[in-house]
């Protein structure tokens, strides 16, 4: 695998605080005209099966919701064959190789501190 080369795909999520609750389309031009993204983005899914409105999360205080069918694979070893993990807020990463195999998860503020380190150590 060429450890330089990679692909985001972003799959917004409402769980959170109702964070994203637009439409596919007018997620796609804000993330667009706001932030620059140019990676794809899939329609919008549930990533739990609650949606949150305190943060930190308490499902006390949480509505159910449907986790869809890749959130489930992503964050269930029994269909993953490799961890079980919980999505902690809006913005989780997960790692997959060019197998299709889950490699890891990164939390949702790890990017920013890849990006400020990259950024320091001059790579691109």
């Amino acid at each position: 695998m060429d450890k330089n080369k990679f692909e985001i795909i972003a799959f917004p999520a409402n769980n959170f605080m109702k964070q994203e609750p637009g439409t596919n389309e007018e997620i796609k031009e804000f993330c667009s005209s706001k932030y620059g993204v140019t990676f794809p983005l899939m329609s919008k899914v549930s990533v739990s099966n609650y949606n949150y409105e305190t943060y930190p999360p308490d499902t006390s205080k949480s509505n159910p919701a449907q986790k869809d069918e890749i959130y489930k694979w992503l964050t269930q070893k029994n269909l993953n064959g490799v961890m079980d993990t919980e999505i902690s807020w809006n913005f989780q990463k997960f790692l997959i190789d060019e197998n299709g195999k889950l490699a890891g998860t990164l939390a949702p503020g790890v990017a920013k501190e890849i990006a400020y380190i990259m950024d320091w150590l001059g790579e691109e």
